[in-house]
């Protein structure tokens, strides 16, 4: 009978357009799928606390910075690189750098903030995070006058 196949619909309308999408679609092609993601983390939680573990292989500690702002946590990391060769004529015969920047927010309302805990090990950055203590309420019965 009738066989299926698969197309992308291309629109090709000044509307639909979009520079960025190129860009990244460019980028993905040279860099590859992961080029611009952000770094992964596992969050597990228990009883007392949540813990969080996040990827920052080849990170110097003094590179990771951990800021909290209201109820939230943000992760970022920063790493400059640089690296020239010369010959013995002091010409240089190859000169690279490279820069990257990666951040992530997490809520955190139900931590107590003031206690977390932060060690970097490894290429992995563990915070632990206490819990709040749940507020149960109290209930009562009020009488009519």
């Amino acid at each position: 009978m009738f066989e299926l196949t698969p197309f992308v619909r291309r629109n090709h309308s000044a509307a639909a357009y979009s520079p960025f999408r190129d860009i990244d679609e460019l980028e993905r092609s040279f860099f590859g799928r992961n080029a611009v993601a952000d770094f992964k983390t596992d969050i597990t939680e228990n009883e007392k606390e949540y813990i969080l573990e996040a990827e920052l292989p080849g990170f110097k500690k003094e590179d990771i910075n951990i800021d909290i702002d209201n109820n939230y946590l943000t992760i970022s990391a920063e790493r400059k690189y640089e690296n020239t060769e010369k010959d013995k004529k002091g010409s240089v015969i190859r000169s690279e750098r490279s820069y990257g920047s990666f951040s992530r927010s997490f809520d955190i309302s139900g931590v107590q903030t003031d206690k977390i805990e932060a060690e970097y090990e490894n290429g992995v950055l563990k915070l632990t995070m206490p819990k709040k203590e749940e507020i149960v309420p109290k209930t009562r019965r009020l009488e009519i006058k």
